[in-house]
């Protein structure tokens, strides 16, 4: 593709998720993240509508009067984008691939942090560290990471959730948030997953195309794995065989969110062909509820 067409369909992915970013999120996205990161800022003298829970007691038996601490808003987060770019995101039944999902909602969450003046960083992989580009801020910033999500080449074909989760934890030195974009056909991430949220904020958005929830009735067919290659062949006219599928693929949501619920991970399921907007605007909402 020519650099003119990539650069209009960037152009595209900015114009389709401007009015979300500023009609939706501006509110609920500094609700939800900002007013979260406070930093200590001062101690001064308690107040009559002072919260008592806050009175530095150390600093008050010294002055022999109350005093408080007072906290800021953290002026800036760190908001990282991990993104599978195995090859199981070049799937899509109904008109968008799942790379494509992903790479729209990245857009939209990178545009509205760096609207608050946060810095977006990205990493790409697949069953190694495929890409990764350090936290910035900017509009021309954002531009860039969303290029490289769209056009990126990954040299590997297999998913490794593990080995992305380990080197997020290592670069990152200080409290983020950090989005994991995949569609999470892996396993073995679970203990990784556990240590990188006790000290981020991580939101594990799951990629899920409605033709995953089960096989039709179409006969003997040879199914391939996008990642290994592997090829089976398949009787999809039996009942039992489409049958032990779908049961399978709802075992298998089940399980993702459940090891999301045991590791204090929130997460956001969403759909190719469905509108996304609907499940991320829910997401947020939540948030501030829980929050509040």
């Amino acid at each position: 593709m020519l650099p003119e067409e990539i650069a209009r369909k960037v152009k595209g992915i900015e114009l389709r998720t401007k009015r979300l970013v500023n009609d939706v999120f501006s509110g609920e996205y500094h609700s939800v993240f900002k007013g979260r990161g406070m930093e200590f800022a001062e101690v001064r003298e308690y107040g009559i509508d002072d919260d008592i829970r806050l009175i530095d007691w150390n600093v008050t038996a010294r002055m022999g009067h109350p005093y408080v601490k007072t906290f800021e808003e953290e002026r800036e987060l760190t908001v990282m984008l991990v993104v599978d770019a195995s090859r199981s995101g070049l799937f899509g039944s109904i008109g968008t691939f799942k790379e494509d999902l992903a790479a729209e909602v990245s857009a939209v969450l990178a545009f509205s942090a760096i609207k608050n003046n946060d810095r977006v960083g990205l990493l790409m992989f697949s069953d190694h560290i495929e890409l990764f580009i350090p936290p910035q801020k900017g509009r021309k910033h954002v531009l860039r990471v969303i290029r490289e999500i769209l056009y990126f080449k990954p040299k590997g074909k297999l998913t490794n959730i593990n080995v992305a989760i380990e080197h997020v934890s290592r670069i990152l030195k200080h409290k983020s948030i950090v989005f994991l974009i995949s569609d999470f056909f892996d396993s073995g991430f679970e203990v990784a997953l556990r240590i990188a949220a006790q000290k981020h904020d991580v939101i594990a958005i799951t990629i899920h195309d409605e033709r995953e929830n089960a096989l039709a009735n179409s006969g003997v067919i040879a199914l391939e794995d996008a990642e290994t290659g592997d090829v089976a062949l398949v009787d999809t006219s039996s009942k039992k065989v489409r049958r032990n599928y779908m049961l399978y693929m709802q075992r298998r949501l089940a399980g993702l969110s459940e090891l999301f619920r045991r590791n204090s991970v929130d997460q956001i399921l969403l759909q190719t062909g469905r509108p996304y907007d609907n499940e991320l605007v829910r997401f947020f909402k939540k948030r501030i509820k829980q929050f509040r």
